[in-house]
């Protein structure tokens, strides 16, 4: 397979695993900071193989990455600080509701696993057990 023929199911595989993550993260995010950053890295490679797309299949999905990108937004929040950040978004948000194992340790409320934020659990995040 060549580079170009390549492009087209990177770029579905990418969409299909962004779709999975923002209804995880819709749901309530279960995972670590540090997984959820590993988890990202699907939307990087998405826009990074976006615009490599024949421009006939990037109008086509445009609006369902949009809808994505919109419903990700809306379950998190931006770190403090990062409001106005464009480029790589995604990478500067957290999810509105953890989902943790009753009874872990929290560090300036947030969970195990959040622990290294660089700021305080801010109120817009609900850690739920």
């Amino acid at each position: 397979m060549t580079a170009p023929d390549a492009v087209l199911p990177r770029a579905h595989a990418c969409l299909t695993r962004w779709r999975e993550l923002v209804c995880e993260v819709e749901e309530g995010y279960g995972w670590s900071g540090p997984e959820l950053a590993n988890d990202l890295f699907c939307r990087t490679q998405l826009a990074a193989v976006w615009r490599l797309l024949p421009e006939k299949v990037r109008t086509a999905r445009q609006a369902e990455l949009e809808a994505l990108d919109e419903r990700f937004r809306a379950a998190t929040i931006p770190f403090p600080g990062h409001e106005q950040l464009t480029g790589q978004w995604w990478t500067w948000r957290v999810p509105r509701v953890l989902e943790v194992e009753p009874g872990l340790p929290r560090h300036r409320g947030w969970p195990m696993g959040w622990e290294m934020m660089p700021f305080p659990k801010p109120d817009q995040v609900d850690v739920v057990e």
